[in-house]
């Protein structure tokens, strides 16, 4: 990989040995440069509907990063779950949830399930399903834009979330996200492996740009990028770049 790369030539040329674990944690200068979407050939928040979501999403910690990498996919998107969840983080609209049982699935993401995981619980916190059947409601969530099956479950999570009190309209958002993950949605724990060498692949950049931009163009074909656009990045933020010898 690339990062791998990096590795290796910081090690042969700086003489410093960097494993995944060895990069600092929270780097302020790192949050920045995120944040402002100088994220050129960084792994996974590269693209240009990332950079346009760093400004306005502005991660600040590893979870936020988490976050971000989750919630530009087909699903949060086709749910409407982007916007409701930016509002609610730049303080524009109220964070509110109808139960403890829904804040307990949904307090870390401000009350709007971005994460496979959580509408699994939601289905079973709020409306009352089995494992085994949050489980096969997973599975039907997967498959469903192939082949359909999500509709047998409508109608036992809008009658199971009125039974237990929660009004229709709160019902049938929980039911348009469900259907917005069949578009592809996020696990958690996939969204922080991927955060981490987001994080990773942003730290070197950063800080070694030189090795970093050498990295990208020796692991070609990747990425967004053309080796040359690389280069014109690398040459901006003050690196050298001589013909090749």
């Amino acid at each position: 990989s690339a990062i791998r790369k990096c590795f290796d030539y910081i090690e042969h040329y700086y003489g410093r040995t960097l494993r995944l674990d060895s990069i600092p944690d929270d780097d302020r200068p790192t949050y920045a440069m995120i944040q402002k979407a100088d994220t050129v050939g960084t792994f996974q928040i590269e693209s240009r509907a990332q950079m346009s979501m760093l400004p306005r999403l502005k991660p600040a910690c590893f979870y936020d990063l988490v976050i971000e990498v989750a919630i530009v996919r087909p699903g949060p998107i086709q749910g409407d779950m982007v916007h409701p969840y930016l509002r609610r983080r730049q303080g524009k609209e109220a964070v509110d949830y109808p139960s403890q049982e829904v804040r307990s699935v949904l307090e870390r993401t401000l009350g709007v399930p971005i994460f496979q995981e959580q509408v699994i619980k939601l289905a079973m916190v709020a409306a009352g399903f089995t494992p085994g059947e949050a489980d096969q409601l997973r599975r039907s969530m997967a498959a469903w834009k192939r082949r359909g099956g999500l509709e047998p479950y409508e109608k036992k999570l809008l009658a199971g979330m009125q039974a237990r009190g929660y009004r229709r309209e709160f019902a049938e958002r929980v039911y348009r996200q469900i259907l917005g993950f069949g578009d592809y949605g996020f696990p958690e724990s996939h969204a922080a492996s991927f955060a981490l060498l987001v994080y990773v692949s942003a730290w070197l950049k950063c800080y070694h740009p030189a090795a970093f931009c050498a990295a990208l163009i020796n692991s070609q074909p990747m990425g967004f990028y053309a080796p040359a656009q690389l280069v014109r990045y690398a040459r901006e933020h003050g690196v050298e770049v001589l013909p090749a010898d």
